[in-house]
């Protein structure tokens, strides 16, 4: 029986979190498939976090990251490295995932090597070319050279059409986020950071604090900041926890501002496991990440997202997840009606998940074998309940 070679290109902890159930899958089919797994170190230091976490041991590590990294930098050494592994491994398939730097290069370098290329999470856009930036070019860039796009939803499925992606090229997966965060929700989870093992913590009602996208550095950290500081001096029983991007813009107003408040608990940004259970235990989470938007809908936890735009509009739709800004008193006003008003508090608590259900890499897997006549059966897309 024939055996193709996949090469799955990733750089980013989001990338590692989506990646991962992808490369279990693959091991099913170790009599069909023999994968390699190129990194590019785009995020050095959480990449390896999440490298740990997963038991991932890549093939080949471009290990480019270098401080203040410019996104040139990133372009051209990526592009080089990578061009270098496919002209060695020649691949039936690339794999790239979502809307990094690396997404876009990894294709094009297996473009350049007329290497098919498939692009999980497809789709997402919010047609700002500079919101969020640089991913939503990114994320065009990547769509206009993949020939399998694995869309997460219907929507995204229909953004590709308009733009002129034949239907057959396109498949509905679901998105392989939701996979990875059922393997790592567990009931009575012990807390790898010390801090967050002390039960008393969570006799609060948490807010759960995440801000790391480019638009938000400066004046909107700030208010929103500013605005969680109203928010703990009116609410005697909230605790808000934030754990910090690395970055150090984002690290210095935060610290600034909140350090020295006791109902605030400031944390170094968590490795995948304490996060996702942490956000499981929060009341109210209050973010910019397009992950979170995607993960804590099946937790039954209200998003209000940090961001004018978001390129992921179901969960909004569904009434789980609500687009606010950065505002400070946008955001006291909406936090504090999901704190006194319990009808609204459930409404967005509902469970509903048009993301996906757990299912995402399998699909993927399958229809790639499908593509290369490698089973006799597409398998069913992703319908969202």
């Amino acid at each position: 029986m024939n055996k193709i070679k996949i090469a799955v290109i990733f750089g980013t902890r989001p990338e590692t979190i989506k990646m991962f159930p992808i490369l279990s899958e693959i091991k099913k089919y170790s009599h069909l498939i023999e994968s390699k797994i190129i990194v590019s170190g785009q995020h050095r230091e959480m990449l390896d976090q999440m490298l740990e976490i997963f038991q991932i041991h890549p093939d080949y590590d471009l290990n480019i990251m270098k401080q203040s990294q410019s996104l040139s930098h990133i372009t051209k050494n990526s592009l080089l490295g990578i061009e270098k592994i496919l002209k060695k491994e020649r691949p039936s398939m690339v794999l790239v995932q979502g809307d990094t730097t690396t997404t876009f290069v990894g294709a094009l370098a297996a473009f350049y090597q007329k290497i098919k290329i498939g692009h999980i999470e497809a789709g997402l856009r919010t047609n700002n070319k500079y919101y969020p930036f640089p991913e939503e070019i990114n994320r065009h860039l990547t769509s206009v050279l993949a020939d399998l796009h694995f869309a997460p939803t219907e929507k995204s499925c229909q953004n590709l059409l308009s733009e002129g992606v034949k239907r057959e090229n396109i498949f509905v997966s679901g998105n392989t986020v939701i996979d990875s965060l059922f393997l790592m929700i567990k009931e009575n989870y012990i807390f790898r950071e010390p801090l967050l093992r002390d039960v008393k913590i969570f006799e609060k009602k948490i807010i759960l604090v995440t801000m790391h996208r480019r638009e938000n550095w400066g004046r909107p950290l700030r208010e929103t900041c500013q605005a969680l500081i109203k928010l703990i001096d009116d609410y005697s029983d909230l605790l808000v926890i934030f754990p910090i991007h690395k970055n150090p813009e984002i690290r210095k107003i935060a610290n600034e501002i909140l350090k020295s408040r006791k109902e605030v608990l400031l944390l170094d940004t968590l490795d995948y496991k304490d996060m996702v259970n942490l956000m499981s235990k929060s009341y109210i989470i209050l973010t910019d990440s397009g992950g979170i938007q995607e993960e804590a809908p099946s937790l039954g936890k209200p998003v209000l997202v940090l961001r004018e735009e978001t390129e992921r509009p179901e969960a909004v739709e569904a009434g789980v997840v609500k687009l606010i800004g950065t505002n400070s008193k946008k955001i006291i006003k909406e936090v504090k009606e999901l704190l006194d008003n319990k009808e609204k508090y459930l409404e967005m608590t509902r469970n509903i998940n048009p993301y996906g259900d757990g299912k995402a890499a399998e699909r993927i897997i399958k229809k790639i074998l499908y593509n290369f006549n490698l089973v006799n059966q597409s398998p069913d897309e992703f319908k969202a309940k």
